[in-house]
């Protein structure tokens, strides 16, 4: 699979990117283009799962009709500024030069460099293993992220965007305001140099965690069982984090809190006691939409969304 991806890579840099480069007179930044042109590929596989598996399964089973074809619409849009790399390789280019700095004056030092799985003997001559561990490091630290965005005032003013989707899709994944992302993405790429996760590699764990969140957004009713479900978040266990009333607020208090946090693996939420199993697949929202809580607005277009966030955070901290 490797070879099958360097080949495509190679393809399309050459085919698409590499005269593009030229053109605009940016023969200095090709090695950049290259790597850019490997975010591109996964993105563009990513797509085409989601047009045509996880589109399947929505026609199949969906929990609810799409009535609100706009909202869907601006959830398209977030999708492929993700997707095709664009948001993250803005991210790589201002971070990367950065930590090469930073690592260059450690070298110097004598400091070494963490490689988490050079710390278990045999690991790194097996590379589904070694991606096991990054994927499990990854996700626990997902985890508790996701958890802080629910737990501080000021990080959910901007994460509440995510949430405010009432029609959810295998779209909505992405649906998020640029400075909650910022954030996110921000501490995971610094993790990932931080213990040693090669870009290849890199891009493989974004490109599995990625298409694991959109089809837990999808609009289908699926679950995965008593056994599985507690093993890969199911899209009824990540509904239940959306659903009003529940998935973020403390029960019976409306103040914020939550449950089923997991990214990808149940597991962190079953020791840490934020998980719920039970439950059917429930309305999504958040309750101060609702009209009897004052109907707030989130926004109806991407612009929109981006400046209703900020706003709050500013009356938040005002």
């Amino acid at each position: 699979m490797d070879d099958l991806f360097a080949a495509a890579q190679q393809w399309l840099f050459e085919s698409l990117v590499e005269p593009l480069v030229f053109s605009l007179g940016l023969g200095n930044l090709l090695e950049d283009a290259f790597d850019a042109t490997g975010w591109l590929l996964v993105g563009l596989i990513q797509l085409a799962i989601m047009l045509t598996v996880f589109k399947l399964l929505e026609r199949w089973r969906p929990v609810e009709p799409v009535t609100d074809r706009k909202a869907v619409r601006v959830d398209v849009i977030y999708t492929l500024i993700h997707r095709l790399g664009l948001f993250r390789l803005a991210l790589f280019f201002c971070i990367d030069p950065l930590w090469d700095s930073l690592s260059g004056h450690m070298r110097l030092a004598g400091i070494p460099t963490l490689q988490l799985d050079a710390l278990w003997p045999g690991v790194t001559d097996q590379a589904l293993v070694s991606f096991a561990l990054y994927l499990l490091v990854i996700d626990f630290i997902g985890y508790w992220l996701h958890r802080a965005q629910h737990h501080f005032e000021w990080w959910w003013q901007l994460h509440a965007l995510h949430h405010s989707q009432r029609q959810m899709t295998m779209w909505s994944d992405n649906r998020n305001h640029l400075l909650d992302d910022l954030l996110i993405d921000a501490t995971f790429v610094l993790i990932a140099r931080l213990i040693g996760v090669a870009p290849g590699q890199f891009i493989a764990l974004v490109a599995v965690t990625q298409l694991l969140q959109s089809l837990q957004h999808a609009n289908v009713r699926l679950s995965f069982g008593p056994v599985f479900e507690r093993v890969l978040v199911s899209p009824r266990y990540h509904r239940l984090h959306h659903a009003i009333g529940i998935g973020h607020e403390t029960e019976g208090k409306g103040t914020l809190g939550g449950h089923n946090f997991g990214v990808l693996l149940p597991v962190w939420d079953i020791l840490f006691g934020t998980a719920k199993l039970d439950g059917q697949f429930e309305p999504t929202g958040v309750r101060d939409q609702l009209p009897e809580e004052g109907g707030r607005d989130y926004g109806r277009g991407f612009w929109s969304q981006q400046w209703l966030g900020l706003k709050r955070l500013f009356i938040w901290s005002a």
